[in-house]
This record gives C-alpha cells, structure tokens and sequence, in this order.
C-alpha cells in the first residue's frame, strides 16, 4: 500500500504538467482527493492491515495528501498568473490607434421644420404660446363655434377619455385660452405649435402629428392682410417664386374661409405627379376669426376683427423635402433621419 501511495503522488504530479487551465485543475483534485477519488479508495482499504502497519500507513497517506495537495496549490497559483498575463494581452490598447468614431445627433426633420416656421413667425411680429394636450370639450369644441350637436364634429374623429375629456384635435384651443386671459387687448398675434391627436393612421395621416395655429386680432385687421402673412410665409418657407391661391372652404371657426394652395415645389407649377397634374399643393386652412368666437372670448366683434389659420408641420416638411410617406417620421430609421 505505500508503494501505491508513492504511485499517486507521482500520478498526480505527471499529470500536472498537463493542466493548462484552472477548471482542469479541479476535475485533477476531485479524481484524487475527492470523497470518491483514487486516493480516499486506497485508505478505505486499510482496514485489512495489522495493527503495526496501520499507523505506517496512515502517517504516509497524509504525507502523500499533504504533497498532492501542495503541488495542486502551486500549479493553480501558476495558471492564475498566466491567466492575468493573457487578459491583459488581450485588453492591451493600442493608443496610436484612431479612436472611435462617435456619432452626434441631429435635429429631426419635423423639429428642424417647426423652427424654421417659428422663425419666419417671429420675424413678423407674432408670439409663441403653448398650451395642454389633453382638453376639455369646451376649449376644444365649444368656444370655437362647434357645439355639441354640430355635424362638423363628424370631420374629426377625437379620442375622449369621458364626455368632457379629450386629446386636442387641433392647436385652436390655444387660441380661446389666450384670448380669455388677453381680451380687450388688441393688437395681438400669437402662433401656437404643439402635437395633436386624431384616429387616422395611414401614409398620410397619424394618429399623432404637429400643427402651427396662428392668430392675430386688431382693429381693423382684414383678409389682405391674411394673404400678405402667409404669402410672406410660404415664400420664405419654400422660394421666392411660391405662388399662392385662396379657394373658398367651410370652418366653424372662422368666416370667411379658405384653403391655402402653393404651386408645386417640385414642377413649380407646370404640372407633375405629385401635384397630380395641377400644379398647386394644399398646405394650409384659414380664413377671418368668427365673430362668434371673438365674443365667446371677450371681445366686442364690432370693434375688432382677426384672422387665424392653421397648418400641418408634417405637411409642410413633406413638401419641403419631397417626403411622400408620413409613417417615416415615426419609424426612427437612422438612414431617413440621417439626411437632414
């Protein structure tokens, strides 16, 4: 039996020089000292020996764990550095190399569209003002001339939280807002951007997108100078050479009304697809602020007039840049957003 006790110890400190990781030391230390391992299989054996030769026996089996035991913890303590050594291999940084190349964000396109609208704005005398997302019936409907059984309701399909509660459907109610905390006071202009919410989800509609109200109330304000604010407008949006056409149309809140057409920014009005041959594009409604809506706000409609008018900046971005889907503003796809 100590001569099979030396054979383990030699055993062992062969096959050491055969481990190249610390999981492979384990499984080594487990076979020969484990409860099932070589070296416990020999001991269970020592119940056959005499009683001189236990002691012996024992004496040497411990040497033998002893140094077994050692050799394991040496050769761990190795493959730990060589371990270290080649991490640090692999982690080394090489710093003549060029760094990595760090991508900046950009404005999105609506973003960059609604700046340029508020600038163009401000430089005509107008103010910015924001209001809540989430109306009431009244802001919404109400004070600008849709009552509740009004058939022009039908043309905007609104999410209500209750029969009072809503999600805007237009950038108006900041219009009646500012007039109750302002009327009397004339001269105003006020342009109003923020997000708006309708049921509509297709290449050309959302069910979220961005409007740009506009107002202004003094005393003798007419439609000509409408035409001249929006003409400036279109032809600092687009080009110097934007045509613009007035066409009769119906609002609850302003009276008269009209649509707004630009000749086309991709033929100029000679007539192409996208302008399906007619060479105007729609960009915008508008028209003279309802008296009734004047008064409802304060105002003495005899007195003073107003104009308003509102404008989709999804629309007026996919005119800009020749876009023909809404749904690309919304997709976050980094080859689209990257353009701009």
């Amino acid at each position: 039996m100590l001569e099979r006790l030396e054979e383990i110890a030699q055993e062992v400190e062969s096959s050491l020089a055969q481990i190249d990781s610390l999981e492979q030391l384990e499984e080594l230390r487990i076979r020969y000292l484990g409860k099932k391992g070589v070296l416990t299989q020999v001991l269970r054996g020592m119940g056959g020996l005499s009683p001189q030769e236990r002691p012996l026996v024992g004496k040497a089996a411990n040497e033998v764990k002893a140094r077994i035991e050692g050799a394991l913890t040496a050769r761990a303590s190795t493959l730990k550095e060589l371990e270290k050594a080649r991490r640090l291999q692999t982690e080394r940084i090489d710093v003549t190399l060029p760094g990595t190349r760090q991508f900046l964000g950009t404005k999105h396109p609506l973003t960059i569209v609604r700046e340029e609208i508020e600038d163009i704005f401000l430089g005509l005398g107008f103010m910015i003002v924001e209001g809540p997302e989430v109306e009431t019936d009244y802001y919404n409907f109400e004070a600008l001339n849709l009552p509740k059984d009004h058939p022009a309701r039908d043309m905007q399909d609104t999410f209500f939280f209750g029969p009072e509660v809503l999600l805007r459907t237009h950038t108006s109610p900041v219009q009646v807002r500012t007039f109750e905390k302002t009327a009397p006071r004339v001269p105003l202009k006020i342009i109003a951007p923020g997000r708006v919410y309708r049921r509509d989800d297709d290449a050309t509609h959302s069910p979220m997108f961005h409007q740009v109200e506009g107002f202004a109330v003094d005393e003798r304000i007419t439609f000509g100078d409408l035409k001249g604010t929006l003409t400036t407008f279109a032809r600092q949006m687009f080009s110097p050479q934007t045509k613009m056409r007035f066409r009769p149309s119906y609002f609850p809140f302003t009276e008269p009304s009209a649509e707004v057409d630009i000749s086309c920014v991709i033929c100029g009005g000679g007539g192409c697809r996208v302008c399906s041959h007619t060479g105007w594009l729609e960009i915008l409604g508008s028209g003279m602020i309802h008296p009734r809506v004047l008064e409802i706000s304060g105002y003495d409609s005899e007195k003073v007039t107003g104009f308003a008018f509102g404008m989709g900046i999804e629309r007026i971005a996919m005119l800009k840049y020749g876009i023909d889907d809404m749904r690309l503003f919304f997709d976050n796809d980094m080859r689209f957003l990257a353009q701009f």
